[in-house]
């Protein structure tokens, strides 16, 4: 292939485009990834406008609730990320019977997270939401849609580590049939449940969790359901699926603990930004919330990117073809910087229609448009860090510099900013939500140079099997 006789540096955005291989792997591995994801981003947009309904107390509550899901979801992320890495690399090498154990291995980690999370959250909402505001009406809000929204952690954490091993093993429509269904169940549940539609009471935010607690058994269900139709081989005895393998034990935490340690104190870290917008009034809490349902419904392109960096990296690195995936990896940074340009001008033309769908006073939509705008600045930093880091790097399992990267950029500089811009110096939210994401330039420029240096380039596969 022409394309492979350049292997230094980033290489022309026409390379790329004629490289139809590539483009063709990133296609059928990204859209059905960001498709899914964006299904799931939609419904959570329903449901901030659904709720949205009820005033901006409900807004910040049920924001706020989610920010301990948030925390939840880093450390399913996280074992589902070393899951697919070792899923990818050993797919590239055709090794079904260790897929299977890392399914394994990932489902026994992330579902006894989600039982930890579900019953602290469960037992004590009011002590958590206390965490992150001082507003009692946001508390008592927040606590009541968090006491119920609690039990669908476990189902959640299953279904992500199935998709995180699908999607290595190529088998990527199950997630978006299973999402499409699971949205219109809680989209349906939503309208009935929060309103009181068909006879049935209002519950407004607790109706939101119920709704939200159907929808994702149903999800799980159904995702298990077209694996074993589809005679898939993740479909397999509970022998086959046995974690307790030494070797294996060892790579996956090798891998996966300081991507798990990474996703879980960079999330604490991002949680702390909660709680300082959550002491900022529940007008700033309110103003973030809403403006991250847009951003959440655009930026799944480019973690759709990173996502299939992981699978396609990982697959010509299990294989053996480290030259080949230093050239794609080369042309996802290209094809990242594009996709993050094309989104932050659609941020800029979408918001002002965007906060016209929400119901709130005339300040805070200037707080919305204004918060929009920083992010859609700092968009372009903060995607081409992410599919760096999420994607390229962690594909070789060079994970350790991706959690020194990740803790450096919240800890030595989005924390302290959120801290001296809102509680210090009390600035308006979207000048405190620019200081934050000044992080992502430190990550994109040091990332950039250790993606130079080539330390990420490793056939894990070859590693484990010649043990």
């Amino acid at each position: 292939m022409r394309s492979l006789k350049k292997n230094s540096g980033l290489l022309g955005p026409l390379s790329m485009f004629e490289d139809r291989e590539y483009i063709g792997r990133v296609l059928s591995i990204a859209l059905p990834v960001s498709l899914q994801m964006l299904l799931k981003m939609i419904v959570n947009f329903i449901d901030t406008v659904m709720i949205g309904k009820l005033g901006e107390s409900a807004i910040a509550g049920v924001g706020l609730a989610n920010k301990y899901f948030f925390v939840f979801v880093l450390l399913v992320f996280g074992v589902e990320s070393g899951s697919g890495v070792l899923a990818s690399q050993y797919m590239g090498n055709n090794d079904i019977k260790n897929i299977r154990k890392v399914l394994g291995l990932g489902l026994l980690l992330s579902v006894v997270g989600g039982i930890i999370f579900a019953t602290t959250a469960f037992i004590m909402p009011d002590r958590l939401m206390k965490i992150f505001t001082n507003s009692q009406d946001a508390i008592t809000i927040g606590a009541a849609y968090l006491g119920v929204v609690c039990i669908s952690y476990p189902f959640t954490a299953a279904t992500d580590i199935y998709v995180a091993i699908m999607r290595a093993v190529g088998e990527v429509k199950v997630p978006v049939i299973s999402s499409i269904f699971a949205i219109v169940v809680n989209i349906i549940l939503n309208y009935i449940l929060i309103f009181g539609k068909f006879t049935f009471p209002a519950l407004g935010v607790v109706g939101a969790a119920i709704a939200t607690v159907v929808a994702r058994i149903f999800e799980f269900l159904l995702t298990v359901v077209l694996i074993k139709l589809k005679n898939s081989p993740l479909i397999c005895s509970l022998k086959n699926l046995n974690p307790f393998s030494k070797d294996l034990i060892n790579q996956f935490f090798v891998t996966a603990f300081p991507v798990i340690i990474n996703e879980s104190l960079w999330g604490l870290g991002t949680t702390l930004y909660s709680v300082v917008y959550g002491r900022m009034g529940d007008a700033a809490i309110a103003a973030i919330t809403i403006s991250t349902a847009l951003q959440d419904l655009l930026v799944v392109s480019f973690q759709g990117i990173a996502l299939a960096a992981v699978v396609i990296l990982g697959n010509e690195m299990g294989a053996d073809n480290l030259k080949k995936a230093k050239v794609y990896g080369s042309y996802t940074w290209i094809l990242t910087i594009i996709v993050s340009i094309s989104v932050s001008i659609l941020i800029v033309l979408l918001r002002v229609p965007f906060v016209r769908l929400y119901n709130v006073s005339d300040d805070l939509m200037s707080d919305i448009k204004l918060c929009l705008l920083v992010f859609a600045i700092f968009l372009p930093f903060k995607a081409v860090a992410t599919v760096n880091l999420v994607g390229i790097l962690r594909s070789g399992g060079d994970t350790l510099f991706c959690l020194f990267m990740d803790l450096s950029g919240v800890w030595l500089i989005g924390v302290p900013m959120a801290f001296i811009g809102g509680l210090y110096f009390k600035l308006p939210i979207y000048i405190v939500y620019g200081m934050v994401l000044s992080a992502e330039i430190y990550k994109t420029v040091l990332g950039y140079i250790r993606y130079k240096q080539g330390k990420w380039l490793k056939n894990l596969a070859i590693e484990l099997t010649a043990k």
